[in-house]
C-alpha cells in the first residue's frame, strides 16, 4: 500500500512517499521537493564477519539523467563518486550514525539516488530526510527520526532552503540536522558571519526540523516495520571487572604528556588485562578476547571522561588552554609559498602553487559546469599517526577535511579581477593528534600570505570538544581537543574564521544532540581560541608579501574585443601557438575577450603582451602607424599596419605632390609611416603617407624610405 506525507518547507512542498517503489528493501521512500526527486533505500542484515564495530555503508549518487545530461568521459556512464557526492555522503552519515545503539553491529546500507533535479532545489537535503525516513520505516534500531534543512543569509535575512539562485547572493550557507531533542550536525560556509547570525540560523532550522520529524513519525505510524535486532558486546559485569582492574593505572597513564609514550603505556595495560582474563594456555577462555578489548576501551573512555569532568586534562591543560603553537613560512625553497604550522603534536605543512586560467579545475555534474580557481588538497599519510597501511588515493575523510579547510579560506581570497592566478594549496599532515583540518586552515593561511596572495584577513581554526556526566547534568567544553578527547568525548566542533567572523564550521557529534545554549557557548569559546591563534600567526607573517615568488609565473591580463579572438587564435590555433613558441609564455583566452599571459620570465611575458596587443589592437582614426608595404596597385599601396590588418594608401595620399607611379614611392617590403584618415562602414582602413609626413614635420618626397 502506498502512503505519503506532505508539508510545506521553505515555501515549497516536500513529500515523502513509501510503498510504491523498491519494495524489496527494508525501507524505501521517494522524496520530492519541487521537481527534485531522490530515492532513498535501506537494507539491514546480520554481519557476515565477527566484527566489533558498526558497518554502516552510505552511498549518494547524482545521476546525470536527473538533469537531462550525459555523463562525461569516454564511457558515458557514471563511475566513481565525485567529490561533491562524497561530501554529501559524509553530511548524511554524521547525523544518522550516532542514533544507533551501542552493540548493534549488523550491516546497514543506505542508498540515495538523485533521479530528477530541477536546477534550483539542492537534492542533498531531500536525501538526508529520505535516509532518515527509510531507516525509521525499516526494522533497524534507528533512534530517529532526524531531518535537515539549509539556511541561507540573503540580504541580511535567514532563508529556509534557499534555491541555488538565491544562494549566489548569500553570505552564509548553513546546513543543520537534528531531531526534536536537539541539533546533531552542522556545516557552514560563510563570509565572516557573526556568531549571533549563526546561532539564529540554527534556531530557525531547529523549528523546521521538528516539524519534518513529526511528519516522518506520522508516516512510520502507518507504514513502519517492527524493530528486530540483537546487540552484541561485553556484559555489564565484564565491563565493571575490567574497570576495577584498570582504573587507577589508566588515570596514571593519562598524566603522560607524550602521545606515543601514553599509547604504549595504555597498550601495555590492555595486554596485561587480556593476559589475565584470556590466558593463552586456557583451552576454553572464560571471556571472548574481543569482548575484553571492548570492555577495556569502555574503561579507558570512562576514566578519561571522569578526569575531564574533574578539570584534569592530559598534560595539565585548562579547559580553554591551547597547546603550544608554532609557525614558519618560506620553509621550502622552490615552491611559490610554504609554511609549517604546529599545535602540540599536530603539524601541517602547506604549499602554494600559482597558475593560470588553464590550470582551473572544471567541475561538471547535474549542476551547470563551472571552473574553480582555488583548490585545497589535504593529505593524511599513515606516518603522521605512526601507522603502516597501504597508500592509495584520497579517501572520504581526506576529501572532507580538504573541503572544510577550502571553504574556510575562500571567504578571504581576492577576486579574480584583483588576483587572476589559479591557486592550488596542498596541506600535508606530518603529525596528527587532533584537529588536523583546523591546522590545515592555519598553515594554509600562512602559506598563502607567504606566496603573496592578498588575503583580506588571516583565517585560523580551532576545535571545541564536550564531555557530560551520565545524566547530562554537568557539561564541560574543552578547547583544542587532542585525538583521545575526540574519541572519548561527545563532539568535535570545528570552527574557522577571522577576527571579524566565521568562515567555516563542521560539527561531528557522538552524543544524541546539542541544545542551542551549548551551541552558543561553543561558538563563543571557539572565537576566544581563534583570536589567540590569529595573534600568534601575525607574529610569523603579519601581511601578504608584496611580491610573488621568483619561481611563480608572471601573469599579465589584457582585454581584447571578442571579435578579435579568432584573429588571435588563428586557423587551427596557428597564430597563438606561434606566439607561445616564440616567447615561451602560456596564453589563455576567455570568451569575453580576457587574455591571460603567463611566464616565469617577465621579459618574455612582456614580449608576448606586445605581440598580442599588436595583433588585436583596434585601429583608430588619427593615429600614426609604422607599417610595411605588402601590395602595390595602380591606384595605391596596401600597407600592413598591424599583424593581419591592412589599409589602403591611395596614390593621391602617397606624397605632397603629384605621384605618377606608385612604384616611384615604394616597393613591396618597404617600411612606411602612415596615418589612419578614415574607416568606412565595411571596416576598410584608409591611410595617408602625406598626412603622416606633415604631422611629423617632414617635407617633400622621401623616396623609398616610407
Amino acid at each position: 500500500m502506498v502512503h505519503k506525507v506532505e508539508m510545506a518547507v521553505g515555501g515549497r512542498l516536500l513529500s515523502i512517499e513509501t510503498g510504491k517503489v523498491a519494495r524489496q528493501s527494508a525501507g524505501a521512500v521517494m522524496v520530492r521537493y519541487g521537481e527534485t526527486v531522490v530515492l532513498c533505500t535501506v537494507l539491514s542484515a546480520p554481519s557476515r564477519r565477527d566484527i566489533d564495530f558498526f558497518p554502516l555503508f552510505l552511498d549518494y549518487r547524482e545521476m546525470t539523467y536527473a538533469a537531462g545530461k550525459f555523463p562525461g568521459g569516454f564511457f558515458k556512464r557514471e563511475g566513481r563518486p565525485t567529490s561533491k557526492e562524497v561530501l554529501a555522503m559524509r553530511m548524511i552519515d554524521r547525523p544518522i550514525r550516532p542514533l544507533f545503539p551501542d552493540g548493534f553491529v549488523d550491516e546497514v546500507q543506505i542508498q540515495c539516488i538523485v533521479m530528477s533535479f530541477d536546477g534550483e532545489n539542492d537534492p542533498e537535503i531531500p536525501a538526508l530526510i529520505g535516509s532518515s525516513a527509510a531507516l525509521c520505516l525499516s526494522h533497524a534500531p534507528f533512534e530517529g527520526p532526524v531531518a535537515g534543512v539549509r539556511v541561507g543569509l540573503v540580504d541580511g535575512k535567514h532563508v529556509i532552503n534557499p534555491t541555488l539562485s538565491q544562494m549566489e547572493a548569500a553570505t552564509m550557507d548553513l546546513t543543520v540536522a537534528g531531531h526534536k531533542d536537539g541539533v546533531n550536525m552542522i556545516e557552514l560556509k560563510g563570509l565572516e558571519v557573526s556568531e549571533d547570525d549563526v546561532a539564529a540560523g540554527i534556531e530557525i532550522a531547529q523549528h523546521e526540523i521538528i516539524e519534518i520529524c513529526r511528519n516522518i513519525d506520522e508516516l512510520v505510524a502507518v507504514a513502519g516495520k517492527p524493530k528486530a535486532f540483537e546487540l552484541k558486546g561485553p556484559s555489564k559485569e565484564l565491563c565493571e571487572q575490567v574497570y576495577a582492574m584498570t582504573a587507577d593505572k589508566l588515570r596514571a597513564a593519562r598524566d603522560i604528556v607524550g602521545k606515543v609514550e601514553r599509547n604504549e603505556t595504555t597498550a601495555a595495560i590492555r595486554d596485561e588485562v587480556l593476559a589475565r582474563l584470556c590466558p593463552e594456555d586456557a583451552q576454553a577462555p572464560e571471556h571472548d578476547p574481543k569482548h575484553v578489548a571492548e570492555a577495556f576501551y569502555k574503561a579507558e573512555k570512562r576514566v578519561h571522561r571522569a578526569m575531564i569532568l574533574e578539570g584534569k586534562r592530559t598534560g595539565g591543560r585548562g579547559q580553554k588552554e591551547i597547546r603550544p603553537l608554532g609557525g614558519e613560512v618560506a620553509v621550502l625553497p622552490r615552491t611559490h609559498g610554504s609554511s609549517l604550522f604546529t599545535r602540540g603534536e599536530t603539524m601541517a605543512l602547506a604549499t602554494v602553487t600559482l597558475g593560470t586560467a588553464g590550470d582551473e579545475q572544471t567541475i561538471d555534474g547535474i549542476i551547470p559546469e563551472y571552473s574553480k580557481k582555488f583548490m585545497l588538497h589535504y593529505n593524511f599519510p599513515p606516518f603522521s599517526v605512526g601507522e603502516i597501511r597501504p597508500i592509495r588515493g584520497p579517501g572520504r575523510r581526506e576529501i572532507g577535511h580538504g573541503a572544510l579547510a577550502e571553504k574556510s579560506l575562500e571567504a578571504v581570497l581576492p577576486s579574480p579581477d584583483d588576483f587572476a592566478y589559479t591557486i592550488r594549496l596542498v596541506c600535508e599532515i606530518l603529525e596528527s593528534n587532533g584537529s588536523s583540518s583546523m591546522a590545515s586552515v592555519c598553515s594554509g593561511t600562512l602559506a598563502l600570505m607567504d606566496a603573496g596572495v592578498p588575503l583580506t584577513r588571516p583565517v585560523a581554526g580551532i576545535s571545541v570538544g564536550r564531555v557530560t556526566d551520565e545524566d547530562g547534568s554537568k557539561e564541560v567544553l574543552i578547547t583544542d581537543i587532542i585525538g583521545e578527547e575526540d574519541f572519548h568525548g561527545d563532539m568535535d566542533f570545528k570552527v574557522a574564521g577571522t577576527s571579524e567572523g566565521i568562515t567555516g564550521i563542521q560539527l561531528d557529534l557522538k552524543a544524541r544532540g546539542l541544545s542551542l545554549d551549548t551551541i552558543r557557548r561553543t561558538l563563543q569559546q571557539a572565537r576566544e581560541g581563534r583570536l589567540e591563534i590569529l595573534q600568534m600567526m601575525t607574529t610569523v607573517i603579519d601581511k601578504p608579501r608584496e611580491k610573488i615568488s621568483d619561481y611563480a609565473p608572471r601573469l599579465i591580463t589584457l582585454q581584447i574585443s571578442p571579435d578579435k579572438i579568432g584573429k588571435l587564435i588563428g586557423p587551427g590555433g596557428k597564430t597563438i601557438r606561434g606566439i607561445t613558441e616564440q616567447t615561451g609564455a602560456s596564453i589563455d583566452v576567455e570568451d569575453d575577450g580576457t587574455v591571460f599571459i603567463a611566464c616565469v620570465d617577465s621579459a618574455a611575458a612582456e614580449q608576448a603582451r606586445a605581440l598580442v596587443e599588436a595583433l588585436t589592437e583596434e585601429v583608430k582614426v588619427g593615429r600614426i602607424y609604422h607599417g610595411k608595404v605588402v601590395s602595390i596597385k595602380d591606384f595605391g599601396a596596401f600597407i600592413e599596419i598591424a599583424p593581419g590588418q591592412d589599409g589602403l594608401c591611395h596614390i593621391s595620399e602617397l606624397d605632397q605632390g603629384y605621384v605618377k607611379d606608385v612604384s616611384s614611392i615604394c616597393k613591396i617590403g618597404d617600411p612606411m609611416t602612415v596615418k589612419v584618415i578614415a574607416i568606412d562602414e565595411q571596416g576598410r582602413v584608409k591611410l595617408s603617407r602625406k598626412a603622416a609626413l606633415q604631422e611629423e614635420g617632414k617635407e617633400g618626397k622621401e623616396g623609398k624610405k616610407g
